[in-house]
């Protein structure tokens, strides 16, 4: 269970996030802001073990640092990246 970090990163208006799955099982990928709120849902599915990529647009976002994280099973994950207009 692996999560990458954004590339670019800063980036604008989009980036690419990586990560890997030994099993199969659901994913999801959500983007919060620094108060915790949810801002977005990238992902939320069953997966088969193996690298995957997803892109996240932040098109109608303000600027500024956001967590982004995956959770599958019983783990989770979290990391920051900025977001500069």
């Amino acid at each position: 269970f692996k999560l990458e970090q954004n590339y670019p990163n800063p980036f604008n208006p989009s980036t690419k996030i990586e990560y890997q799955l030994p099993k199969d099982g659901r994913v999801t990928i959500k983007v919060f802001n620094v108060l915790g709120q949810e801002v977005r849902t990238l992902l939320d599915e069953v997966k088969s073990a193996g690298y995957y990529t997803v892109e996240f647009n932040a098109k109608g976002l303000p600027s500024g640092v956001y967590i982004y994280g995956i959770t599958t099973g019983e783990y989770s994950l979290f990391k920051k990246m900025i977001l500069i207009k």
